[in-house]
């Protein structure tokens, strides 16, 4: 029903522009430690998305753990080019009940040969032992520099450049004998590692190299190290003193960057203490890192998840770049201990690389989030090749584990050769949309990678005795891990989820471009495709007849509720109630069999059920359980309080990032068209504000809550267009302020303005 704003609503333009200041700065939220950590996952973590570094000390020795994210032992998987690398001799393997040659084809290679893998870089060391006891170690969240301060009046600082693929030092009131030591890591010797496997790691001399040579130039050293098949990489680090202040840069260049004539590290970081200096490099990396905070920023009453989303966002700038390869499990921080990394450091498309890109879109980083898209569109006829092997159809689909370039890995095939995995990386491109509104992303991109997966899906489906369409054999990550109960003969809620998403929103984007035809022909696939299955209480269930009966690790029966949102709060009564019910049972099996990540994911789950109260606890339970003191996400409970029954301490980083993503769902949701302010905080939070949150439709949302009620509200539209926003306030008693001669309608509680581009409204709370 329609009705008549109060007459005192006020309506005027403004003339100067409006910016909500939330009150917390980043570096209100620095780590700060008494001493260096001794493990290197607890180490202080720098990096630009392409170079990393962790501060630690080993032994008596300060020590940098260098890295570069495409170091990668790239030979392929021999048992990937047999003729039984083919979906439906897999189907007939379980058909047959004849399991075990399939899981001796693939998944025993991934488990037993090193490579492909991920590979570490190197790592500088400095005898500081004469320089005494570690007053305080701090890493200052808001610029990405690390101090280290000794007793006796000596100081370090270093950092990685956030614009340049160079890391700096500095240390101060040091003798001339501190100098450091480039230390390559150990390809060859003597003993092995008896604990080998995917998750603790595999030695790195199984690699087979020979090991590469350090050389010294006067002050620079140099470490050239070749790999599999002509792969090579060159670290070096160049340093200078000045009376007691001693200066140096390192980096690592290697020949799988693209550019052929790119510079060698010697000749990199020769230029950079010939033509830069320490101050200058400081300089540009803290205005980049500026330029970063400003785009974002919450202030929240609770400090726990305050200082932990703080520390999200400074992973997330360290880690992405749109010129960089996507954040793997570990990105830029591969293990220093002899080993390679866990699950060898790839790409895991079934869950991993889609958590760790939740936060950039309402965190308003979608010029990070690029690197991602990239990566993908670049190996696009890669994936459509494995999918004519593979799957024998034309469009595309995408391998759940992949290397560097792509290419296939094996594994638990239900997952690394999942048949919906392109449809859960289409959700990244449709995001990027719908939070640009870039239109020629839409038609170059968005609409081209969608429309190819759905051309996929429609040959790869078959229809039952019903006439509905449905997969072969389905699955639902990691449900019955990688045994034959993990093949499904009814398709899964989590494939159903994502073939319905991408069905509904390749017509979406269709209809978008004025493709009417094709539209209509994705409406009409979507249609032979039957409804979600729930279990007998009316929850979600894995498949038909298969309900969510004892605690797992992987929500994927989950996900049409999030992240796709097509079962959803807002859709009335009917699926309120499935959505009840699946928490109800959720808590009633418990979390015995969690990981931090699913603790990330059910603080999102709660936000989307405007949960407030729950979204924090959960969040709160994994930043305070989940977590090293440096804040890394190493999937066991660390501290027995009875989260979890898994107690390991692998280190991944998509936890990390869908952790900030739930607080974020907290504070700002769009993903129904219509924006809510604060759905899902807390009773108890009465002061909270975030500034320049983005949404659909391109909107740079800021707000300010005080006393338990909003006070304002502040609209920024990129690229104009019509704003829906749930009215924030307790009355319909408010003012605007329009950068233009706006208007609006105000009807059942939406209130809707019709932007122009770069236009800017603030609305304000009315005093009674």
């Amino acid at each position: 029903m329609k009705f008549l704003l109060p007459l005192f609503l006020i309506i005027f333009l403004i003339g100067n522009s409006f910016e909500v200041k939330s009150a917390t700065h980043p570096a209100k939220c620095n780590l700060q430690f008494s001493r260096l950590a001794t493990s290197w996952d607890e180490g202080i973590p720098l990096g630009n998305g392409m170079l990393g570094a962790l501060i630690w000390q080993k032994d008596d020795y300060l020590r940098f753990s260098l890295d570069r994210a495409d170091l990668w032992d790239l030979r392929p998987m021999e048992n990937l080019s047999k003729p039984e690398f083919n979906f439906k001799w897999v189907q007939q393997q379980v058909k047959e009940n004849n399991y075990k040659v399939v899981q001796n084809m693939f998944d025993v290679p991934y488990d037993a040969l090193p490579a492909p893998s991920k590979i570490p870089g190197a790592a500088l060391e400095f005898d500081t032992k004469s320089l005494g006891e570690v007053s305080q170690v701090t890493l200052t969240t808001g610029n990405g520099v690390c101090e280290t301060k000794w007793k006796n009046g000596a100081r370090l600082l270093t950092f990685v450049q956030a614009d340049k693929s160079v890391g700096w030092f500095r240390f101060e009131r040091v003798s001339k004998d501190l100098i450091p030591m480039l230390i390559p890591p150990l390809y060859r010797k003597k003993e092995t590692s008896n604990a080998e496997g995917p998750v603790s790691g595999q030695d790195l001399q199984r690699l087979g190299y020979e090991q590469g040579a350090v050389v010294r130039e006067n002050n620079k050293l140099v470490y050239k190290q070749k790999g599999w098949n002509g792969f090579e990489y060159e670290v070096a680090v160049m340093w200078r003193f000045a009376g007691s202040t001693l200066t140096g840069a390192w980096t690592i260049t290697s020949n799988h960057t693209p550019e052929s004539d790119a510079p060698k590290a010697s000749n990199l970081v020769s230029e950079q203490l010939t033509n830069s200096n320490f101050d200058s490099a400081l300089l540009a990396h803290s205005l980049w890192w500026k330029n970063f905070w400003s785009k974002s920023f919450i202030s929240l009453p609770d400090s726990v998840l305050q200082k932990q989303w703080v520390l999200e966002q400074y992973k997330f700038g360290s880690a992405a770049r749109a010129d960089a390869p996507p954040i793997s499990l570990q990105a830029v921080w591969t293990a220093d201990n002899g080993k390679l990394p866990p699950w060898k450091g790839d790409f895991h498309h079934d869950l991993n690389t889609q958590l760790s890109y939740w936060p950039a879109y309402s965190a308003n980083h979608l010029d990070l989030e690029e690197g991602y898209l990239n990566w993908l569109w670049k190996y696009r006829e890669s994936f459509k090749k494995y999918t004519k092997t593979y799957f024998g159809t034309s469009g595309m689909n995408v391998p759940g584990v992949t290397t560097l370039k792509g290419e296939p890995m094996g594994g638990w095939i239900q997952y690394s050769f999942g048949p919906t995995v392109g449809c859960w990386l289409s959700q990244h491109f449709y995001l990027h949309w719908i939070y640009s509104k870039d239109e020629k992303f839409l038609r170059e991109k968005a609409y081209p990678w969608i429309s190819d997966v759905a051309t996929y899906l429609d040959e790869i489906s078959v229809k039952d005795e019903n006439g509905l369409r449905k997969l072969p054999i389905s699955a639902s990550p990691e449900i019955h891990d990688n045994s034959i109960k993990a093949w499904f003969t009814q398709t899964t809620n989590y494939d159903l989820g994502f073939i319905r998403w991408t069905f509904e929103k390749a017509a979406e984007l269709a209809d978008e471009l004025g493709k009417k035809e094709e539209a209509a022909k994705w409406q009409s696939i979507l249609k032979e495709w039957p409804t979600f299955s729930l279990d007998d209480q009316g929850g979600m269930a894995f498949a038909p007849g298969h309900p969510y009966v004892e605690s797992h690790r992987h929500f994927s029966h989950l996900t049409a509720w999030h992240p796709l949102g097509i079962i959803d709060w807002s859709n009335g009564e009917k699926e309120q109630a499935i959505i009840k019910s699946t928490l109800d049972n959720l808590e009633k099996r418990g979390p015995d069999w969690w990981c931090g990540y699913s603790w990330s994911w059910l603080g999102n789950l709660y936000a989307r059920a405007f949960m407030g109260d729950k979204a924090a606890e959960a969040l709160k339970i994994f930043s305070e359980n989940f977590c090293l003191p440096n804040s890394f996400h190493v999937n066991g409970e660390q501290h027995d309080k009875g989260y979890s029954k898994m107690k390991y301490r692998p280190f991944t980083l998509e936890g990390n990032f869908a952790f900030a993503a739930g607080v974020q769902e907290m504070l700002i949701q769009s993903h129904t068209g219509v924006i809510h302010i604060f759905p899902a905080i807390p009773s108890k939070w009465k002061e909270v504000s975030f500034s320049t949150l983005r949404t659909s439709g391109a909107f740079l949302i800021s707000a300010i809550q005080k006393g338990g009620s909003v006070e304002k509200v502040e609209i920024i539209s990129e690229q104009g267009g019509v704003c829906k926003l749930k009215n924030p306030f307790a009355t319909n008693t408010y003012k605007i302020k329009y950068s233009w001669k706006g208007s609006l309608k105000t009807d059942h509680e939406i209130i809707t303005i019709v932007f122009p581009k770069d236009g800017r409204a603030i609305l304000t709370k009315q005093a009674k």
